[in-house]
């Protein structure tokens, strides 16, 4: 079973306790052996093989019952344990603690109340009030639960997140410069910059709530409006995209925000954290339980410091450990595009770019860089006319020369060199040795098993002149599976070779993933975030690559791209 399998099957004992009524620290036991679990860099089944069953006890939240249960579910499939848990309840009853919006106790209501035992039943009794009227339900609520079924459907057609952006982005510029709205953000995983999407939502804030909807709703990217109240529309998008808009008041728009943006897991563990100390979490603010006074939040600082609590950038609101963290203060400042010195992957139209040489280092030296290597492909790589030795060699006469010109960047000369079948590299080491930065990279016989391509790699990444890795999986989100590499195995090679891996930033790739990042943080793998840019637009890009890292953990400290040119050349063992 995979971990996110047996996260599932956890998250659901949850649940099913709280329906029993069983004590709450035996509910959170389960909770927080889910989220590690999900949240778990390495496969449960791998570690258990190479390091034995006791590894299974080195893990935080992961005690001996536990421990047991896992083990059960990698040997049998099955846990009698929590089959039997199931027995217990309604058929059907997980299915609709899936939903977002419905806890176990509205589940366990909608099935004894109301007969309900499916999503499709569920969803009917929407549409036709009989949900809406059950005791503090009410008609929102039930709307709102409406939308994530919606969602839960179309979840196999998830949107990669570098096609949403633009769509999101170009909105929000129309609504700025149409309307006067002000604090205007997405929210849910999209906020999360998670590598696909589901639904888009946009909350913000205006004087004219009803001229703002309006004008949403009649933008040019608008086929069709399928919702349209005073303070809120949903619109479909000539490309097919569903896109909602929320307006509220400025001293209520830091509840909204926060609301809709944490994944289900993050606002499970914020909702049980509000109830023990006697308050009520929504979109409209944080109510005490004994008064039922509503306080209001203009801002999301506001909202979590109510709760005792650091704010939690939108991230990691994933529920792992960030709650706990954020009551001692100990969620660090993570890197920001304004951190970044300077790109080590982009590529120019001497290869498969669209721009010059001078013009990609004089939009990289507006951006405030301090550097920027040019990393064209090798020859082996001829379907992007990768250069040949001659070529690389006058290429770097051109760069020097260019260097002469531009005073306030430097540009360094490097390779995006072809990692071939065998882990041999597609220039020879003589010419290697005369460039800055050397990135190497895996483009072709990708479907080799997973103790060759890692040899493979790790081979590469032994050869002196090899400093970073570049999109170490090879996965295409949608597109293509990530190679069949033990990427523990390369990370510990990284530090023994002194090998940086890459976070790139193009939004196919966002490779290293987020728990991969986080994992080689841990390690001690130094990490560079580059954008892979191919034209003057996508050093942008730059903006998914930190958000990506953003999502593993990582400070400015642990980004080498974010250090001096001196920093960066010596480990690259240059000098300036």
């Amino acid at each position: 079973m995979k971990n996110s399998e047996i996260a599932e099957v956890f998250e659901n004992i949850a649940g099913l306790l709280e329906l029993k009524g069983e004590i709450p620290f035996k509910i959170r036991a389960y909770q927080k052996a889910a989220r590690t679990i999900e949240h778990h860099p390495v496969e449960l089944s791998k570690l258990v093989e190479e390091s034995g069953t006791e590894a299974l006890r080195e893990i935080p939240g992961i005690g001996e019952a536990i421990s047991k249960k896992i083990l059960e579910l990698l040997d049998t499939g099955k846990l009698k344990y929590y089959e039997e848990l199931k027995s217990e309840f309604p058929e059907g009853i997980i299915r609709l603690m899936d939903v977002p919006g419905i806890g176990p106790k509205t589940a366990m209501r909608a099935s004894k109340e109301l007969g309900i035992n499916t999503v499709e039943e569920l969803e009917k009794a929407i549409l036709d009030g009989r949900l809406a009227s059950l005791p503090r339900m009410g008609e929102k609520t039930a709307e709102n639960i409406l939308r994530h079924i919606r969602t839960m459907k179309t979840k196999d057609q998830r949107i990669p997140l570098g096609q949403v952006l633009p769509v999101v982005d170009d909105i929000i510029a129309e609504l700025r410069q149409r309307t006067d709205i002000r604090s205007i953000e997405p929210a849910g995983s999209l906020r999360r910059f998670r590598e696909t999407i589901g639904d888009i939502d946009l909350m913000g804030t205006s004087d004219d709530p009803e001229g703002t909807i309006r004008a949403f709703t009649q933008l040019p990217q608008v086929v069709d409006v399928l919702v349209m109240g005073p303070k809120k529309a949903s619109v479909v998008l000539r490309d097919g995209l569903q896109v909602d808009l929320r307006i509220v008041e400025d001293d209520a728009y830091g509840a909204l925000i926060q609301y809709f943006t944490g994944s289900k897991q993050h606002n499970v563990v914020l909702r049980e954290w509000a109830r023990r100390r006697g308050l009520s979490l929504s979109e409209y603010g944080i109510t005490n339980l004994s008064t039922g006074e509503v306080e209001r939040f203009a801002t999301e600082e506001e909202f979590y410091k109510r709760l005792g609590l650091q704010l939690i950038p939108p991230e990691i609101r994933e529920g792992g450990v960030e709650v706990e963290l954020a009551e001692k203060g100990a969620i660090p400042r993570f890197v920001e595009v304004k951190d970044i010195r300077g790109d080590l992957h982009v590529h120019t139209k001497e290869s498969d770019g669209q721009n010059s040489l001078e013009e990609m280092a004089v939009a990289a030296r507006d951006r405030g860089y301090e550097y920027i290597a040019i990393t064209e492909h090798s020859p082996g790589l001829g379907i992007a006319r990768g250069l040949s030795e001659e070529r690389l060699r006058s290429q770097i006469a051109k760069i020097e020369e260019l260097n002469r010109k531009l005073k306030s960047i430097r540009i360094l000369v490097g390779t995006e060199v072809d990692i071939r079948a065998d882990g041999s590299l597609d220039y020879p080491d003589e010419l290697l040795g005369e460039l800055d930065v050397v990135v190497a990279a895996v483009h072709s016989s990708m479907n080799q098993e997973r103790a060759k391509i890692t040899a493979r790699v790790i081979k590469a990444m032994s050869n002196p002149h090899v400093d970073i890795l570049a999109h170490p999986s090879c996965r295409l989100i949608g597109e293509r599976e990530p190679v069949d590499i033990d990427m523990e195995a390369v990370f510990k090679a990284a530090l023994e070779t002194h090998t940086a891996m890459e976070i790139n930033g193009q939004p196919q790739r966002l490779d290293l993933k987020d728990i991969h990042i986080q994992r080689a943080k841990d390690l001690g793998v130094p990490l560079v975030v580059s954008t892979d840019a191919h034209s003057i637009a996508q050093l942008n890009l730059m903006r998914l690559g930190v958000a990506t890292a953003r999502r593993g953990w990582c400070e400015a400290r642990h980004i080498l791209n974010t250090r001096p040119l001196r920093e960066l050349l010596e480990f690259c063992g240059r000098n300036g």
